[in-house]
Formats: C-alpha cells, structure tokens, sequence
C-alpha cells in the first residue's frame, strides 16, 4: 500500500513538472547547478511545495549522477524534512542504506539518528528506540562529541516516555553538561527535558528549581524560545502543589505559543492539566471543556501518554452519574482504544500505571453496556445473552477460583517456611563497579545499620532524605541499593516493610485482627492501596488471604 502511494506520489511530482510547462532539459540544466544554491532554492521553496519537488529531485539526480555519498545521503534526509510525513520514512530507508555504502561510522550515525528522530515523532517509540541504538553504536567509533551527546539526547527522551526515570536523568544531566557550552539550544532543551523527569518522578521542588534555571538561562544568553515550555511545566507542578488558580495561569499564557510550534503534544498535557486544576477548583463545566479538548487531540493524532488516561476515565465518570448508557459505552470503547495505544507505545510503563478501569474490567463494562442498550429494544433476547454471560462468567470464575487457590496455597506454605531476612552486610564489594570501594563501605554500613533499626518503617521516607540522612546523594545511593539490593529504591523499602509485616503476623497474634489501613500505618505505607499491591508484589497473596490461613493454622 505505501509503495503504491509513492508510485502515485512521484507521478504527480511529474505531472506538476509537466504542468509547469517545465521540459526535461530545463530539468538536466537544474543538475548543474551547484549543491549550495540547489539546497538554497529547497529552502526558499517550502511553500511553493510543487516548485519545492523539483529542485528536490534534481539534487538528488545530481547527487546520484555524480556518485557523491555525502551529497546523495543529504538528498534523502531533504525529503525527509520536506516531504509528507507518510513519505518520510520511505526517505529515511534510502538515506540509511546510501549511508551504509560509505562505511563511515560519522554518516551512517547520523543518519539512523535521523531515522530515530523520525520515527520519535510519528509516535513509533520502539522504532525510534531500535534506531537510537544503533545510531549510538556507530557514532561511539567517531570523535565527534556533538554527535555522541545528540544520540544521548534522544535516547534520554525515548527511557523519559517510556517511564525509565532514573536513567532518562542520568543521561539528561551529561548533556546539560556538554551542551551548556557548546549549544545554547541543547543546553536549554536538556534542562527542560530533566525538569520534566523530575516532575514525572514526583519531586516537584526539584523541577521547579531546575525550571527557574531554565529560565534564567535563556534570558541571559538571549535564547528564550524554550520559556513557553518551561512555563507550562511550572503550571502542571502548581497543579501537583495544589495551587491552581496560578496552574491554569501559567498553562494558559503558555499554551498559544506552542500551539504556533504545531506542538499538539504538549497543547494535549496543558488542556488536561488545566482541566485537573478547575477540578480541584469543583468548577465541573470548566474541568470537562478542557478534557474534551484532549479527546480532540486523541481522536485527530491518536496522541495519549499514560498521564492523560485519566481523562477519558473522569468522562466516563461523569456520564456513568448521570446514567447516560450510550455515552457511558463510548468511553468504554474509547479507554480499550486508548490501553491499546499505550500498550504499543508505552510497552515499559503500561505494566506499572495504576488504572482504575483495567483492560478486563473495561471489556466487562463494555459487554453490560452493550446488554443494557440491548434491554431497551428487546428484552427477550437480553435474557438469553444474559444467562449465555453468566453461564461463561461462571464457569471462568470457577476456573479462575481454583486455579487461584492452589497458587495461594503454595505461597502461603513458602511464606511459613522462609526465614526471617539475614544481615547481608557481608557481601562483597569487589565487584567491578564505578563507586569508590571506602565510599560504598561506608554507605553499605549506614544501611545495614538503617535496616537493623527498622528504620525502613518510617511513613515519610524517601530516596532524597535518606540520602541526606546519610550524608551522601540519591544518585550514589539508589546505585549501591541497586548493587547490593537488586532494586530500585522503592522496591527496596517496600520489600523490608512487607518482610517485617510478614514476620510480625506469623509471630504477634494480636496483628492479624488489624485492618489493611491499620496494617499499612504499622509499616509506614502513605496509602493501604500502596501497602496492598507491595504485598501482593512481595508475596504473591493478598494481606487479607495470609491472616484467614495464619488464623485457619491456629
């Protein structure tokens, strides 16, 4: 089908040729121009499409006659720029192989650079991702630092939207570093991109320190078209803070300037935000005006990150209270829509989001809804789909049921046997890494001490305090967890808590008349959902299961 569609594509480039009055030797003499004015003459074309084409593809003809690598592979990437989006990658396909055939690590780099940045834009994520890295392996061979540090730069942006955080912000901070003196506009981009991460990551001062930076920077060195942006991460941290009314602000101001960038992305996550915040403000009409919006935006680009899910799940709300059943089915078909996007694009992340109508329970929704619409029309045949439901319903809880309890069983059985989790200061840190082996000794005593006072139990806790508690920084701290732990942070706090729970219940009878919400303050949870999905993910059964069979075993 897309080859068909170029066919047609080329066919009509000719026929605008043709109907220019142009001949084929005015086209030969095109040719001989050099490259400089050609790549001129593209330029000054962009909006004369038509004209644009044929100055086009006479330097590529140019470049393909004269057997210049360099000259054919910039051919490509023109088209790349200038053509239709659905063209482009076709392009890029041909700039990458003419790449190939000069065997030059700095233009084959560049050139699957080039086909990530595309297929980054098309929403093609693990595209993109397969071309960054082989982008990076090329371009590692070479000595250009521009190039490596532009690979780095997009790689980070592809792990901050696929939810990888931790190193999104490792990689950001180096080309913060590089950047800041070699390019004002990577520098500035990079500081946005790491404000974005920790918003994202939940540490809201610290992004908003960094978007302070950001805009003290572009002000001195006269470079402010990224302001806009770093306004409009300003208002969703004041959404996150619970000040509103300056949230809707500063989205607002910031929102017609990217929208004159054709940035449909970020106009998306502003109009959710500012919904968010008229929601918190119980202006209703507003909120649901601006979640509307986004729903345009996912309807006419298929755009949606995992941040706007929410919005189709709040209009579903609202039409389910007002017992609207059509309106209620088509959000339900919408979130299967939208689940089935972030489950392409969103592969990483998709897995951990928490959502309040999951893919099954949205199926089941969308079956009822269909059933209730039924009703009204003919309830004779809504009586036998309904028994034909139930009937299958039945039959896959029962299923269901047993298969659950022999699992539960087991788990239980393993949880009573395990002993209680050992001292593991001893492990050796002789392993080849980059941390000093005095600085990691030291770190690992501190936490080894901070696990034998159970001080993991602490409500507050977090990777930034306990860093400060011991006297060193998250990045330093959350390597050696990951090192000696296996885990991430929160994992690893998660896992002491549900361990020393576990023990607890199996040795304090009078713990396992405890509600979940009580349970969960006894071991520091901010929420009981949190302290039951850390149980589950620890144990593989639920809080609730484990008390009835230490209870049955009494």
């Amino acid at each position: 089908m897309i080859f068909k569609r170029f066919i047609i594509h080329i066919l009509t480039v000719c026929s605008w040729v043709y109907a220019r009055g142009i001949p084929n030797e005015q086209a030969d003499t095109l040719r001989k121009y050099d490259y400089s004015i050609l790549l001129t003459k593209i330029e000054v074309t962009e909006r004369d499409k038509p004209l644009q084409l044929i100055y086009l593809k006479a330097f590529l003809e140019k470049a393909k006659a004269e057997r210049n690598a360099d000259q054919l592979i910039l051919g490509y990437k023109n088209y790349i720029y200038y053509s239709d989006k659905e063209f482009s990658v076709i392009y890029a396909d041909s700039m990458v192989r003419a790449a190939l055939a000069t065997q030059k690590d700095a233009s084959i780099g560049s050139s699957y650079l080039t086909q990530g940045i595309l297929y980054y834009s098309l929403k093609e994520y693990t595209k993109a991702l397969d071309s960054y890295l082989l982008a990076n392996e090329y371009i590692s061979k070479t000595q250009d630092d521009y190039l490596k540090y532009k690979s780095k730069y997009n790689l980070a942006h592809l792990k901050y939207y696929l939810g990888i955080y931790d190193d999104a912000v490792d990689l950001f901070e180096e080309c913060i570093t590089y950047f800041k003196s070699h390019n004002p506009r990577g520098y500035l981009n990079s500081l946005h991109s790491l404000a974005l991460c920790y918003s994202r990551m939940g540490n809201y001062g610290e992004s908003t320190r960094v978007v302070e930076q950001g805009i003290s920077e572009g002000e001195r060195l006269k470079e402010q078209a990224m302001e806009p942006y770093f306004v409009h991460l300003d208002g969703v941290n004041n959404y996150f803070k619970n000040n509103y009314r300056l949230g809707i602000e500063k989205i607002a101001s910031s929102l017609e300037a990217i929208e004159a960038n054709n940035d449909f992305a970020n106009v998306a996550v502003g109009n959710f935000y500012i919904g968010k915040c008229y929601l918190g403000l119980k202006e209703i009409d507003k909120a649901y005006l601006y979640f509307r919006k986004v729903e345009e935006t996912f309807d006419q680009r298929n755009y949606i990150r995992p941040d706007l899910r929410e919005c189709f799940e709040l209009l579903f709300k609202h039409y389910e209270e007002k017992g609207n059943l059509p309106m209620k089915l088509k959000y339900v078909e919408k979130l299967l829509k939208v689940d089935s996007v972030l489950g392409t694009n969103y592969k990483y992340i998709s897995q951990k989001i928490h959502r309040e109508y999951d893919t099954v329970e949205l199926k089941r929704k969308k079956n009822e809804l269909q059933i209730e619409l039924q009703q009204a029309y003919n309830r004779d045949k809504l009586l036998v789909g309904g028994v034909i439901v139930l009937v299958v319903v039945l039959l896959v809880l029962v299923h269901r049921n047993r298969r659950n309890k022999r699992v539960y069983r087991q788990r239980f059985e393993e949880l009573m046997q395990q002993k209680p989790v050992v001292d593991r200061k001893k492990e050796s840190i002789k392993t080849k890494w980059d941390m000093n082996p005095d600085v990691a000794e030291e770190l690992l005593e501190k936490l080894v001490k901070f696990e034998r006072n159970k001080k993991y139990l602490d409500k507050d806790l977090s990777l930034v305090k306990l860093a400060a508690q011991f006297n060193s920084n998250t990045k330093y701290l959350s390597k050696l967890i990951l090192h000696y732990r296996n885990k991430r942070f929160v994992e690893y706090i998660n896992d002491l808590k549900i361990d020393y729970l576990v023990e607890l219940l199996k040795q304090e009878n009078r713990y396992r008349n405890y509600t979940n919400k009580a349970l969960a303050e006894e071991v520091g949870f901010s929420s009981t959902q949190r302290f039951t999905n850390a149980f589950v993910s620890r144990t593989g059964i639920s809080p609730s299961y484990f008390i009835e069979r230490l209870k049955g075993e009494e």
